[in-house]
Order: structure tokens, then C-alpha cells, then sequence
């Protein structure tokens, strides 16, 4: 057993570079959105200026190839015989900390993109006001692996979870 105390710490994990991609595809679907509606917008309205896709399109690339990539190196996620750790953001960067005795839920999810990419979404849900924790792009093989181990930790806690 983990006699590691429960601290706010990076966890050691990355989620699977997969998703770097299949954040790519999403950021680019929000990106070509954006710039479709500034291209449409100076026709539709006059009073949008005709220069706006010209900022759209730059704006949008940098959007699809940056918030990727920094969403990868920021992501992170451990598990210990004691408690689950993530690590997620992109403007602010939020830790947090699930001990097993508050698990409440593992739920597992793999949307149309995920599924495309091979990958899941591992969702925590804890006896906090704090919410969820959730781990976001990782291999869906690993993903069904940790809802497994994670239930079975939580189990083992007994108790109500509050």
C-alpha cells in the first residue's frame, strides 16, 4: 500500500499523444467555424468589417495547432492505492486530489472523435462540491483498465463515499 500523504502535486502521467490529434480535429472543427463566419459575416451585415477573416484565419490556425499542444503538456493524471490525481487547463491550470474513500463513480465515456482516435474519457465523481475529476484522452485499452482498478479500489474502501 502507497504510504504516500495526499499533497498537491504534478501528477506523473501524460494522457495518450493521440490526443494532441484528436484535440487538433476539435480545435480545427471550432476554428474553420469561426472563420467560415467571418467570411460570411461582411456579406450577411454591413457593418462587419470587410478585414475580418484576415484576422479570423490567422487566429483560428493558431488556435487549432497551440491550445493542442498546450493542453498535452499540461494534462496529467496518477492514481495511488489512496487517492486519484489530476492535472487539466489551459487558461488556469487546476490540480486536485480524489481520495478512494470519496470515490463515488467511475464512469467511463468515448465520444465520436475519441472513438475515432482510440481514446476514452475517465470520469471520477467524488462526494465533493467541487465536482468531477476527469481524465480526458487517454488509450481506450487504459481507460477501461483504470475504471476497473479504480472501482475496485473504491470497493475496497468501503463506506458511503461522504
Amino acid at each position: 500500500m502507497d504510504d504516500e500523504p495526499l499533497r498537491l502535486r504534478e501528477p506523473a502521467h501524460r494522457v495518450s499523444p493521440r490526443a494532441r490529434w484528436m484535440w487538433r480535429a476539435e480545435a480545427g472543427i471550432e476554428a474553420a467555424i469561426v472563420i467560415g463566419a467571418a467570411v460570411l459575416a461582411p456579406w450577411l451585415w454591413d457593418d462587419v468589417p470587410s478585414w475580418s477573416p484576415a484576422l479570423a484565419i490567422p487566429l483560428g490556425v493558431a488556435w487549432a495547432i497551440g491550445l493542442p499542444e498546450w493542453r498535452y503538456r499540461v494534462h496529467r493524471w496518477e492514481t495511488t492505492d489512496t487517492a486519484v490525481y489530476t492535472q487539466s487547463g489551459w487558461w488556469a491550470i487546476e490540480q486536485r486530489i480524489a481520495p478512494m474513500s470519496r470515490v463515488q463513480t467511475v464512469d467511463l465515456t468515448e465520444g465520436l472523435l475519441a472513438r475515432l482516435f482510440g481514446l476514452a474519457t475517465v470520469t471520477v465523481t467524488t462526494a465533493s462540491a467541487a465536482g468531477a475529476l476527469t481524465i480526458a484522452g487517454l488509450d481506450r485499452r487504459l481507460a477501461r483498465e483504470l475504471v476497473e482498478r479504480l472501482t475496485r479500489r473504491a470497493e475496497a474502501e468501503g463506506g458511503d463515499a461522504t
